[in-house]
């Protein structure tokens, strides 16, 4: 990984120029000017537009301030999705800076996950770590950290202190040669649904040229209805709610009505 560090800063300090625009459907005291940002590209939405929420917050009464979410050309934003990720699946043919506008009402409880705080972003994070983990390194580096070494990770992210998540995020990476290499290469595709049929066909070209072979024993493909996380257990804390809900959000589009599911569960964590 040292070899890599180069590349690797120049990955993490890949910025976004990106232009907010409050939506006109919000109810302002005054006109609301745009807020530019750069924004990180592995980072999360939640994470780094504190200073444009509170920029619109200015020119809105209290009272009109709701929930805020993001939307780029008619499409709502999903917030579990990495900046740079959601910039390439939606923006990357269209000229900088990235224009989103901002909206605080009508959230849309079909297309997205509330994220009432950033602890719910540091879950889906965490769940991503350890689910990739548990696919290169049988759960072994991730178990052997301590509770400190997860929050620097988490600090070192949500801060945008590349030194800091490195110095734990390189045990992560690191390669294991006294057990013949990684037992799986973790990695998630992404894509929209008009491109999915395109994609899936290159996929598998590129494993072909890779050499690399797909256990047809253990995937699905094209399955009305799969089972998954069959037993979960029940949260008994609001944090293990958070978790349920993060964990939960990356089969949203397998499950029917999802938002409707899920509803009791987002209503235990609003403040009474």
């Amino acid at each position: 990984m040292t070899d890599d560090r180069d590349v690797l800063r120049d990955v993490w300090f890949g910025r976004i120029p990106t232009c907010f625009t409050l939506s006109q459907d919000e109810i302002t005291e005054r006109e609301a000017e745009p807020y530019y940002l750069l924004l990180p590209r592995v980072s999360y939405l939640m994470l780094v537009t504190d200073k444009a929420k509170k920029h619109f917050q200015k020119v809105m009464r209290q009272e009109d301030v709701g929930e805020m979410w993001f939307e780029y050309e008619g499409l709502p934003l999903k917030w579990h999705y990495p900046i740079g990720l959601l910039f390439d699946l939606h923006a990357s043919n269209t000229a900088l800076p990235w224009n989103i506008i901002v909206h605080f009402k009508n959230f849309p409880e079909t297309e997205l996950l509330h994220c009432l705080t950033k602890d719910a972003v540091e879950a889906h994070f965490m769940s991503c770590i350890k689910e990739a983990d548990a696919l290169k390194h049988k759960s072994q580096v991730i178990n052997e950290m301590q509770k400190k070494d997860h929050k620097q990770l988490w600090m070192g992210l949500q801060n945008d202190k590349f030194d800091q998540f490195w110095a734990i995020n390189r045990k992560l990476m690191e390669y294991p040669t006294d057990e013949g290499g990684f037992r799986y290469v973790p990695f998630r595709i992404y894509q929209t649904c008009k491109e999915h049929l395109k994609h899936r066909m290159e996929f598998f070209d590129r494993l072909q040229e890779a050499c690399l072979v797909m256990n047809l024993a253990k995937s699905e493909f094209g399955e009305a209805r799969i089972t998954f996380l069959a037993e979960f257990p029940i949260p008994s804390r609001r944090r293990k709610i958070i978790r349920v809900l993060s964990m939960s959000g990356f089969d949203r589009t397998f499950v029917q009505r999802f938002c409707g599911v899920i509803t009791p569960l987002m209503e235990l964590l609003k403040k009474r």
